[in-house]
């Protein structure tokens, strides 16, 4: 058998170029190997307050960039969270084998504290819980994670074993997939931070979906520095940045990439990388304007998807309840 996959991402903003690059460039390869769970996770989205009219309309968009970026859904599953119940009910048995000391160390939950103050809710606090439920109610083998996220996983890999030493051979502990080369694109106008769709600086990220006028004005615009030299070392964040982004979209080490700028001014490597993001993003955003005319269709995808995701969910819940004695379900 083939081992699994699970990932998701929170409908939330545009995917970024930094998603795309760590993330779902990723799952297409992997969809080539594993048996692939790939989620839009609106049940996570809520912890911050969302407008209902707005994160429907994101769900649907998100799913149709999960396809137009190449993620095929006749050979990888694709559901929304909320569509499968078991996420939830998953989540609330294992909030009982969370200690609370585990979750006030997530590194996540003390930066949305202090964004987010006036809305330190209580799903705010256990929301790695419902992340490991995710991953653990697919038996998943691999999760394909940015840095920033190896804590989350590191506590579900610690839930699963705690549970498995007290009720047996229950979960598969999953093992984190980290790419190589771009796994984690920075800001442009602030490379030391991860890009991030809610930066409020809309010049700091690339959206997947960004005409080409739009990705040449923000790449003109991503911080450099003042030697005006091409080179991947330590101390030039936003060089190692660009490089960084073009090694990934044409398959080379940014050592590379910058080897093929060498002895260009700024000027031309800024369009180098414009041209490379420019031309791997146009198929993307003109499939993704023929899916989102196409509601039949990827309603057809959700629907599907949600019920090939619920069948492998229902055994695994199914598990859980007769081990920790819930009477069963007839």
């Amino acid at each position: 058998m083939r081992k699994r996959v699970f990932s998701g991402i929170q409908p939330t903003g545009c995917i970024t170029l930094g998603n795309y690059i760590g993330a779902v460039k990723n799952w297409i390869e992997l969809q080539k190997e594993y048996d692939c769970i790939f989620s839009v996770v609106d049940m996570h989205s809520i912890t911050v307050r969302q407008d209902p009219k707005e994160l429907r309309k994101r769900c649907m968009q998100f799913l149709c960039q999960y396809i137009a970026c190449g993620i095929d859904p006749e050979n990888s599953i694709m559901f929304f969270q909320s569509h499968v119940p078991q996420h939830a009910e998953l989540s609330w048995i294992l909030n009982c084998y969370t200690y609370m000391g585990e979750l006030s160390r997530m590194t996540q939950f003390k930066d949305k504290s202090q964004k987010h103050a006036e809305n330190i809710n209580a799903g705010l606090f256990t929301y790695p819980v419902l992340m490991a439920a995710d991953i653990l109610l697919y038996k998943t083998d691999l999760v394909p994670v940015g840095v920033d996220q190896k804590q989350h996983l590191e506590l579900s890999r610690d839930i699963a074993d705690r549970f498995n030493k007290v009720y047996g051979d229950v979960f598969t502990v999953p093992e984190a997939y980290i790419p190589p080369v771009g796994a984690r694109v920075m800001s442009l106008q602030d490379p030391t931070s991860k890009m991030s769709k809610s930066d409020p600086n809309p010049n700091g990220y690339i959206w997947i979906l960004d005409d080409p006028d739009t990705i040449t004005r923000k790449i003109k615009r991503a911080v450099t520095d003042s030697d005006g030299v091409i080179e991947y070392k330590e101390g030039k964040d936003g060089i190692n940045n660009l490089l960084s982004i073009y090694g990934a979209m044409t398959g080379i080490t940014p050592e590379d990439a910058a080897k093929e700028f060498e002895g260009k001014g700024y000027g031309d490597f800024k369009a180098g990388v414009s041209e490379i993001i420019i031309e791997t993003l146009k198929p993307i955003r003109d499939k993704y304007n023929e899916l989102i005319e196409n509601k039949d269709y990827i309603e057809k995808i959700y629907k599907e998807g949600a019920e090939r995701a619920s069948s492998i969910a229902r055994r695994t819940l199914s598990k859980v309840h007769r081990k920790v004695g819930f009477v069963d379900r007839v």
